[in-house]
């Protein structure tokens, strides 16, 4: 008995219909046969890495994410963690590539030097409050409705200057050689 394909690539449906393409269009710009094309995305045929890198181009994807996709076709449910940081409370939710945190602190708290994480870039997205995120060369006051995104590497500082409420991400860098 033949073990089942960990990969399904009946993704490329899905996507090639979110793009609003046809087999015929994808055919074309790909250079790839429909007949090919339509064996792939019923899963009657493995795929060489030409044509993936072909098929991923079209969609201004790299042939990894497609790949990926391909991989893994379900969703991935998590739990929340809680922690405190210094006078700052935290709920974090984690998946590869990005780090989600859910943040309330009370006027007058500050956070200085949160943990390293270098590698990364980091958006803040203030939901309630008034919080004040100073770099070494320039500072900001973000009111509710209103976030920053900076390279997580420079040192900063959260002061909360009225009870907030926060979104933070710490999202990897990609890096491609």
């Amino acid at each position: 008995m033949s073990e089942a394909s960990p990969m399904d690539f009946s993704v490329l449906r899905d996507v090639r219909k979110q793009a609003g393409m046809t087999l015929g269009e994808l055919s074309k710009r790909s250079k790839l046969s429909v007949a090919s094309l339509s064996k792939l995305e019923r899963n009657q045929s493995m795929v060489s890495v030409d044509t993936l890198f072909r098929i991923a181009r079209v969609f201004g994807l790299s042939a990894s994410d497609l790949l990926s996709l391909a991989e893994s076709r379900t969703a991935h449910i998590k739990k929340i963690t809680r922690y405190q940081s210094g006078p700052f409370d935290f709920e974090k939710l984690s998946w590869q590539g990005v780090d989600l945190f859910y943040a309330t602190a009370k006027t007058g708290n500050s956070l200085q030097h949160p943990e390293a994480h270098g590698d990364e870039h980091e958006i803040c997205w203030v939901r309630s409050g008034r919080v004040h995120i100073a770099f070494s060369h320039e500072e900001h006051t973000l009111n509710p409705g209103e976030a920053i995104k900076f390279d997580a590497v420079l040192p900063h500082t959260y002061e909360i200057v009225e009870d907030a409420d926060l979104i933070i991400a710490h999202l990897t860098k990609t890096h491609r050689f």
